[in-house]
């Protein structure tokens, strides 16, 4: 599995909301300066994370955008799957009838690679935001 661009810098911006903390409004621009990322990128990532109510867009002239949830109840995880869709670090874990070999279902490489693509998730997901301002 490799996180992608997208997904970096939808981390950043949530560690960057994070830091304002929940409820404060802060408008696509100033987020977009203060992390590098082009406007139209910040915009792209903004709406993927309000759809999935991570964040709350916020319309007209003191508009922006603030954090639906505490920064202690976002976990690396939730940011990454709203980007990156579900964790698999193997083709065959997201879809069994990936296997070339037509046997994932007992393929002891396939549970070897659950296991480990398990263990992952719950690692990401043990990561909230709340840790990652203190760090």
């Amino acid at each position: 599995m490799k996180i992608t661009q997208e997904a970096d810098y939808a981390i950043r911006i949530i560690l960057h909301l994070s830091a304002l903390g929940k409820g404060h409004i802060v408008d696509a621009a100033t987020i977009s300066e203060k992390q590098g990322v082009t406007l139209r990128f910040t915009l792209k990532i903004l709406r993927k994370l309000s759809k999935e109510n991570l964040i709350q867009s916020h319309r007209g002239v003191n508009g922006g955008y603030s954090l639906v949830k505490n920064p202690d109840e976002i976990s690396l995880k939730d940011v990454i799957e709203v980007i990156d869709g579900d964790f698999a670090i193997n083709k065959c874990l997201k879809d069994k009838n990936a296997c070339n070999l037509g046997r994932a279902a007992t393929c002891n490489v396939h549970a070897a690679l659950r296991d480990i693509q398990n263990i992952m998730i719950k690692e990401f997901d043990k990561i909230k935001f709340s840790q990652l301002l203190n760090k």
